[in-house]
C-alpha cells in the first residue's frame, strides 16, 4: 500500500499528466463532435427505426394477409411459389431482372400486433435458405425442407397456437408434419395470416452497393382452426424500405385470389437491423466512441511519461532505494494508470453516447439503437481498453526507456493496426489477423453492431466488424499488457536504474 500511496502522489503533484488526461478525455468527445459534422450531407430527415423485444433496431416491413386469432388456433397453407424481380445494377435506369434475394420471405406469421416491432412467430420460405422458423427478429432456425417451392413439389407450412406459445412445423406432402421449434407470442388477440417480404440485393464482394428487390408468394388455400375472426384482409406494414431495400420500381405491394389461395407481393425485411452495406447511413454506438483512439494515444503518452520521466531526470535509484522490491513499484504505477485510464475512457464514454445522440437527433439522422446492457458494456469497455492500453504504454516505457521509441511502438501495436484495418486499406483476410492477434483487438470491446447468419451483410472490419467478440478482443489486449509487464518486471531485476 506504501508503494501505490507513493506512486499516486506523485501521479497527481505532476500538472502535465493531470492536464494530459483531461486533454484525453476532452479530445475523445471533440473528435466525434467534428467528426460528425459531415454526417448531415446523407440524410437530412430520418425516420426512427423500430425497435423489437429487447430494446433491438429492427426492420419490419411487409405484406400480410391477415386476419384475427382470439385464442388457440392453426393455420395451414401450402406455398407453391416463391419469385421475385430484381433492380439490375449493370442495366440502367428501370432494367430488371428475374430472381429472388436469399432472404426473401414467403410464409405464415402470428404477430402480436400490427405495430411495427412488435412480438412475432413465422414459419416461412426463402430465397435461398430452405424453409426456416423464425421469431422476435433475432431468433432463427432451419426447417426440414430445402430449395424453393413450386407447384409440382409445394412446401407445407402450419403454426399452432396454444396460449402465449406457438409452435411451428413443415411438411412435403400436407400429410406428415415436423416440428421445427416453439416461441412465445404474448397477447391474446394477435393477428396472422400469410406474409411475403424482400430485403435488398447486396453486393457483398466488396462494392457494397444494394439494389431494391420484391418478392411475389403463391399460397394454396389456407386451412385455419379454432377463435378466428373476420375475413382475410391485406395491410401493408412499413414502408418496405427502413435499412434493408425498398420495392422495385414499377411494382407495389398487394395481393390478390387465386383459386382459393392467394397472390401477395411485398418488400422489406423482418429481421434485426445489422451493420455494413445492409444499415445504410446511420449513426451507430461505434460512431459515437469514434473519438476513442485520439484518448487512447494521450494517455498512451502520459503512461510512457509516468515511466520514462523517472529515467529522464535521475529519480528512479531514489524510488528503489525507499521501496527496493521493484516488481512492488512497477506494480503500483501499472495500478495507478490504469485506473486514471479507466476513469478517462469510461467518463468520456459515458459523455460520448448522449451528446452523440443528441448530434444526430439534431440532424434528423437514423440512428441503431441496441439494449441498455449493449451501451453499459461498450461504455466500461472503453474504460478496460484504455486500461489496459495504459499498462502496455508503461511497460513499453520501462522496456525501451525513451519516450519518443516507447510511444512509436505503442502507436505501431495498436492505433496503426486499428486504422489499417478498419479503414479499408487491407484485404478481408489480413485486416482481420490484425484484429486477432495485435493489441488493436481490443477496440473489438466496443462493437455493438449485431451479427445474424439470417441478415445478409458484409461482415468485414472494412464495415465495422471484428473478427473476436467483444470481451474476447479485450483479454488479447489485456494479454499484450500482461505479457509487457512481465517483460518489463523482468528488465527492472536485472537492469541498473
Amino acid at each position: 500500500m506504501r508503494a501505490l500511496h507513493a506512486e499516486w502522489t506523485k501521479f497527481r503533484t505532476v500538472r502535465g499528466w493531470w492536464l494530459g488526461c483531461a486533454a484525453a478525455a476532452l479530445a475523445s468527445v471533440l473528435f466525434l463532435l467534428v467528426g460528425t459534422v459531415s454526417s448531415n450531407a446523407y440524410q437530412g430527415d430520418a425516420d426512427p427505426l423500430p425497435t423489437g423485444p429487447g430494446g433491438v433496431a429492427v426492420n419490419d416491413s411487409f405484406s400480410f394477409v391477415h386476419r384475427t386469432l382470439t385464442g388457440d388456433g392453426t393455420l395451414t397453407v401450402p406455398v407453391t411459389a416463391l419469385t421475385g424481380v430484381l433492380t439490375d445494377p449493370d442495366g440502367g435506369p428501370g432494367r430488371t431482372t428475374s430472381g429472388v434475394t436469399p432472404w426473401a420471405k414467403a410464409g405464415i406469421v402470428v404477430k402480436s400486433s400490427l405495430r411495427q416491432g412488435s412480438s412475432y412467430a413465422a414459419v416461412t420460405s426463402t430465397g435461398g435458405h430452405g424453409v426456416r422458423m423464425q421469431d422476435d427478429f433475432v431468433h432463427d432456425r432451419a426447417g426440414h425442407l430445402t430449395g424453393l417451392p413450386s407447384a409440382t413439389a409445394p412446401q407445407w407450412l402450419r403454426l399452432v397456437r396454444a396460449g402465449t406459445t406457438v409452435t411451428g412445423y413443415d411438411s412435403a406432402d400436407g400429410v406428415t408434419w415436423r416440428a421445427i421449434g416453439s416461441a412465445s407470442v404474448p397477447g391474446g388477440t394477435v393477428r396472422a395470416g400469410l406474409f411475403v417480404t424482400a430485403p435488398a440485393a447486396l453486393d457483398t464482394t466488396g462494392g457494397g452497393g444494394s439494389s431494391p428487390a420484391t418478392a411475389t408468394g403463391t399460397f394454396g388455400r389456407p386451412s385455419v382452426t379454432g377463435a378466428w375472426q373476420g375475413a382475410w384482409t391485406h395491410t401493408r406494414v412499413g414502408d418496405g424500405a427502413g435499412t434493408s431495400g425498398s420495392y422495385v420500381p414499377g411494382t407495389s405491394a398487394g395481393h390478390r385470389a387465386s383459386g382459393d389461395g392467394f397472390v401477395v407481393t411485398g418488400a422489406g425485411d423482418i429481421a434485426p437491423v445489422v451493420g455494413g452495406p445492409a444499415l445504410g447511413p446511420a449513426f451507430t454506438v461505434e460512431t459515437f466512441l469514434v473519438g476513442t483512439f485520439v484518448g487512447l494515444l494521450v494517455v498512451g503518452v502520459v503512461a510512457v511519461q509516468f515511466a520514462t520521466g523517472e529515467y529522464r531526470r535521475g529519480l528512479l535509484g531514489l524510488t528503489f532505494a525507499a521501496t527496493p522490491r521493484r516488481g512492488r513499484v512497477l506494480g503500483a504505477k501499472a495500478a495507478v494508470v490504469a485506473a486514471v485510464a479507466f476513469a478517462v475512457g469510461a467518463g468520456a464514454a459515458a459523455l460520448s453516447l448522449p451528446l452523440g445522440a443528441a448530434r444526430a437527433a439534431s440532424a434528423h439522422f437514423t440512428v441503431l439503437t441496441v439494449p441498455a446492457s449493449e451501451q453499459l458494456r461498450a461504455v466500461l469497455g472503453t474504460g478496460l481498453l484504455l486500461a489496459a492500453t495504459a499498462v502496455l504504454a508503461l511497460s513499453l516505457g520501462f522496456l525501451l526507456r525513451r519516450s519518443a521509441t516507447a510511444i512509436t511502438a505503442l502507436v505501431a501495436a495498436t492505433v496503426l493496426p486499428y486504422l489499417l484495418a478498419l479503414g479499408g486499406m487491407l484485404p478481408g483476410g489480413p485486416a482481420e489477423w490484425l484484429l486477432r492477434l495485435t493489441p488493436a483487438a481490443g477496440f473489438a470491446v466496443q462493437q455493438t453492431l449485431p451479427r445474424h447468419d439470417h441478415v445478409l451483410t458484409v461482415y468485414a472490419p472494412a464495415t465495422g466488424y471484428f473478427p473476436l467478440p467483444p470481451w474476447g478482443g479485450l483479454a488479447v489486449l489485456a494479454a499484450w499488457a500482461v505479457l509487457a509487464l512481465g517483460a518489463a518486471s523482468l528488465v527492472l531485476r536485472r537492469r541498473s536504474a
